[in-house]
């Protein structure tokens, strides 16, 4: 019967394509990570990897194998999550998946209360695109993430965290800055700029573009909403930008200005996600009424 650590051992090859970054990974002498997956390629009886001076790439068949490796160990982790939760809620490793217009304005006002409320949780932050990570989430390489709704597999649970406005930014000298309010109406063929494709907010802007009838600049995308802010700063464009942003990295600043729609201002939906097999079900509803509570005083301060 195959290992836990065989199959360790296999995800780590398959993780790094290389069986020496793999070996020091997991922390043992190659040959001994070679003779591993050659006994458990044995009892499985096919091959798992194919091997060439390109590198390692597995099989069909160990893609498969793979995949149900993956998920076995995930499993191997809740359960020992799981034990120490017995007796202390909410402690060891807790992988989050963030989105990186998410994170980094959110997760400031909340770490520090996540600390002093479970001093034994150790937190894992892992930034991507929201496909990505819920992706991920489902495959067992995270536990939970902060995400905008919807989600896209039935395998996640999820309890909403806060609702947050899209305003739209502009330069100071732009056209429409000296107006006391706009309207859709306004931003009829005008220049929008937002993240690159991939991004739920580039979807999102998208189809307010298609809404109102606007032009989006498809070439010029933004990496980070950073990016996108010196972009609408030098007068390349306008931009929705998520309040928890502007509120971080906006506001105060002379050479921006806030706009909100007059009517119907866009919004999106932040929850807390994780996988609907969890044993950590109510651990994780009580983390998600943290998230809220410190999410909802900064986006009311």
């Amino acid at each position: 019967m195959p290992t836990l650590r065989q199959l360790q051992y296999l995800v780590a090859v398959d993780d790094e394509r290389h069986f020496g970054r793999a070996a020091e990974r997991v922390h043992v002498a190659q040959p001994t990570l070679s003779a591993q997956l050659s006994t458990l390629e044995h009892r499985l009886k096919t091959r798992l990897f194919d091997r060439s001076r390109k590198g390692v790439s597995p099989t069909p068949a160990g893609q498969e194998i793979i995949a149900r490796a993956r998920k076995i160990i995930s499993e191997v982790d809740g359960l020992i999550d799981f034990a120490k939760q017995i007796d202390t809620p909410l402690s060891g490793r807790l992988r989050l998946g963030v989105p990186p217009t998410i994170g980094p304005y959110i997760l400031p006002h909340i770490v520090p209360s996540l600390h002093q409320q479970f001093p034994q949780l150790k937190l894992f932050i892992n930034e991507g695109a929201p496909s990505d990570i819920q992706l991920q989430l489902s495959e067992g390489k995270l536990d939970v993430a902060l995400s905008p709704l919807p989600i896209v597999t039935t395998k996640l649970n999820y309890a909403e965290i806060f609702e947050e406005q899209l305003f739209v930014v502009m330069a100071r000298d732009h056209n429409l800055a000296n107006k006391k309010e706009i309207s859709g109406a306004d931003l009829k063929g005008e220049k929008i700029l937002t993240m690159q494709t991939g991004h739920h907010l580039h979807n999102q802007v998208k189809d307010l573009c298609n809404q109102y009838d606007a032009e989006l600049l498809y070439d010029y995308a933004g990496t980070s909403l950073d990016a996108l802010r010196h972009m609408v700063g030098m007068g390349a464009g306008i931009s929705f930008f998520p309040n928890l942003y502007i509120l971080s990295e906006i506001k105060g600043r002379n050479d921006l200005i806030v706009k909100k729609l007059s009517k119907d201002n866009p919004t999106r939906n932040i929850a807390l996600i994780w996988r609907n097999d969890s044993r950590l079900d109510t651990q994780y509803h009580e983390l998600a009424d943290l998230f809220r509570k410190k999410s909802q005083e900064v986006l009311d301060s």
